[in-house]
Formats: C-alpha cells, structure tokens, sequence
C-alpha cells in the first residue's frame, strides 16, 4: 500500500519495529520521499503518537493521509488465550490505531485541513473466526471505530474508511496456508479462487486516499475475491 501510494504521487512516512528497507527502495525508485520511523505500536501512549505524526510530517511535509495497517495475530484455543497476547493484539492492533487517527485528526482539524483516513480491517471484523479471540476482537472494533470517526468529521472534512482484506497470502496467513487440509477449504470458499497477493490492495487505498472518495465515508471496503459473497 505504501507503494501504490507512492506511484500515485504521495510522499510516505513508514512506521514499524523493522527498518522496512524493501519498501523503502521500492518508494524511493518512484522518485517519492520516504521516512522510515522505528516504532513499537504495543507500547505507543498519547503523547508517542502526537511525537510520530509530528516526526513524519517533518521528514516528508504536511501529512493529509493515514494508513492503519500494523497488525499482529496470536493464535490459540479461547480457554488458552494467553493474557499477554491479548494485551498486545489488543494494543497494536486497535489501540495503535485510535490513537494515530485521533493525533493525526487534532492537526487537521485545527487547521482547518481536509484528511483521508484508512484502517485496515478483516474479515474477521465481518466473522468471528477460530482460535483468534483477541484478532477478531480488535478487528471488530477497527470496523466499529471506523464507523464511529466517519461519523464524527465527516462533516468536518476527514474521510475515515477502512480496507477488510480477504485471505492474503503474506506472513500473517502462513500457518494456515502450510495446512494442506485448511488450505484447501480455504480456496473452496474463495470465488476467486486463489489467495489474494498484497497487490490486489493497490486499487482500494489508492481510491480510498484520493479526491475520487471525497464522498466516501465509514465504509469496509472488502478486497476478499468474493469470500463474503459466498
């Protein structure tokens, strides 16, 4: 997504506990800005967010447009769910999230600027999942939260929206698709019938950023190859 958004023209602030060095290249081969700003979103507090937007709008100029997309998943039986992996799916997954859209708001909003906010959701913000209570809960409330902010400033010029991602096939979705037996249920269900690639996200942030979605507000747009269809 930070790709996509480069080749549409934006200069990028990328955060992340890894120095992202891939993307980075891939943005600067663009002939964009980037910035790379070493985070961890679990321990991030009010104060820490306000520092990280002021930090990347220092190094790539006024920031107009957030992407939500840090996420963990910890898997285990409910009964088993370790207090510890709840806290931080919890933090980093939704937590992170609120506090970036509300530092990132307070900017635009007091001066008076329009913004495009997206969050990255789940199909699990549609579902409830399997051995994931702490994920389904974060990504249900990234959907609810997505909601409520569209209902607050859009009238006041910041668009809150959200992309719910299908099956994709990176890291997070690596253990399931080494599971020949879940794999294959997976795909049966997928119409497209194939998982998706980070690729297929290009579109969808492109669009939701763009003047062309001024008039979208507190939607989940679902890239998911027709799972929820299904």
């Amino acid at each position: 997504m930070a790709v996509a958004l480069a080749g549409a023209g934006a200069d990028v602030a990328i955060v992340d506990v890894l120095p992202a060095r891939e993307t980075v290249a891939a943005v600067e081969a663009l002939g964009r800005k980037s910035h790379t700003i070493m985070s961890d979103l679990a321990t991030l507090d009010p104060s820490s967010a306000s520092a990280l937007i002021d930090e990347a709008g220092e190094a790539v100029g006024l920031i107009s447009t957030l992407v939500n997309n840090a996420g963990i998943i910890r898997r285990a039986a409910a009964v088993d769910h370790g207090w510890d992996d709840w806290q931080e799916t919890i933090a980093i997954d939704l937590s992170a999230a609120f506090l970036l859209c509300q530092a990132f708001a307070r900017r635009r909003l007091d001066a008076g600027l329009r913004g495009k906010i997206v969050n990255v959701a789940s199909m699990l913000s549609f579902q409830g999942g399997s051995r994931v209570p702490a994920y389904a809960a974060a990504k249900s409330g990234i959907a609810g939260l997505t909601r409520a902010l569209a209902n607050e400033w859009a009238g006041q010029g910041i668009n809150v929206n959200a992309i719910a991602p299908g099956y994709m096939a990176t890291e997070l979705t690596s253990l399931l698709r080494g599971d020949p037996e879940r794999a294959e249920a997976m795909l049966s269900r997928i119409p497209a019938g194939r998982w998706g690639e980070p690729d297929d996200l290009h579109g969808a942030v492109v669009f939701l950023c763009s003047r062309a979605a001024d008039y979208v507000h507190g939607t989940i747009l679902a890239v998911d190859g027709g799972w929820l269809s299904w």
